[in-house]
């Protein structure tokens, strides 16, 4: 299943289980401060609730992606300043914008050196590259114990602090900063994670086979099950790593 694919399965439902645009709104609060005067692409915009979040702020923000169903709700949020491309192969001049923003999507491109030598071409000499980037992790508690249960199914990520940083470099970039910080608050009641594991909405879970699922998932759907008060929302914070890159 190709991530274009996948992610068109779950466009209907992403919002939703995201977290939606209260979500985009608190990452979008986080990246604006480092933003450059001007122009700003989301690649790999999904749905828009960031692009928006960014919009509200005063930004004059655009988008591409590569899933169509879901570039049609980025659309309504973001009408006439949507487009579809890949992020190895951008529809863009070069230079075209003052920044770049990518938000947990580095580790779904497929070549992560070779879409930041594109996010590189399409930025102005100057231009900013934001990346919230890596594994996010959020304080203990009984819902991130069963995400932990899962952890074994996650491939190694390319985006990593010290490999983003070598990607930079190799394309060009000199980091500003990096930090891992608070990055959004969320509610989720055990029912709602246990929908969003059982229609298979993280990416890592898009190709498990039968017998894995039986092996590895099922036992943690089945402790999510067993939570008491199924419907009382848990309230995580969650950390997320965030790199800043200027092109020289």
């Amino acid at each position: 299943m190709t991530e274009a694919k996948a992610f068109d399965r779950v466009a209907d439902d992403y919002d939703r289980m995201r977290g939606g645009m209260e979500r985009g709104r608190q990452a979008a609060a986080q990246l604006a401060g480092d933003l450059a005067p001007g122009t700003v692409l989301e690649v790999g915009v999904g749905t828009g609730i960031v692009a928006a979040g960014l919009a509200e702020l005063g930004h004059d923000v655009h988008g591409v992606d590569v899933s169509l169903p879901m570039l049609a709700r980025a659309a309504e949020r973001l009408p006439g300043r949507v487009a579809v491309g890949d992020a190895r192969a951008l529809p863009f001049a070069d230079g075209s914008f003052d920044n770049l923003v990518f938000t947990h999507v580095l580790h779904l491109v497929g070549d992560m050196p070779r879409a930041l030598r594109e996010a590189a071409r399409v930025l102005r000499s100057g231009g900013r590259l934001l990346a919230v980037h890596g594994d996010p992790a959020a304080d203990p508690d009984e819902l991130v114990a069963v995400l932990d249960r899962l952890a074994v199914l996650q491939p190694p990520r390319p985006d990593t602090p010290e490999r983003l940083d070598a990607a930079a470099r190799e394309a060009g970039l000199e980091r500003l900063r990096h930090e891992f910080a608070p990055d959004y608050e969320r509610a989720t009641t055990p029912r709602q994670l246990l929908e969003s594991l059982q229609r298979r909405l993280p990416p890592y879970l898009w190709n498990v086979d039968d017998d894995t699922w039986a092996r590895v998932v099922e036992p943690a759907l089945a402790a999510l099950r067993a939570l008491p008060d199924p419907d009382r929302p848990r309230l995580q914070q969650w950390h997320v790593h965030r790199s800043v890159y200027v092109r020289a």
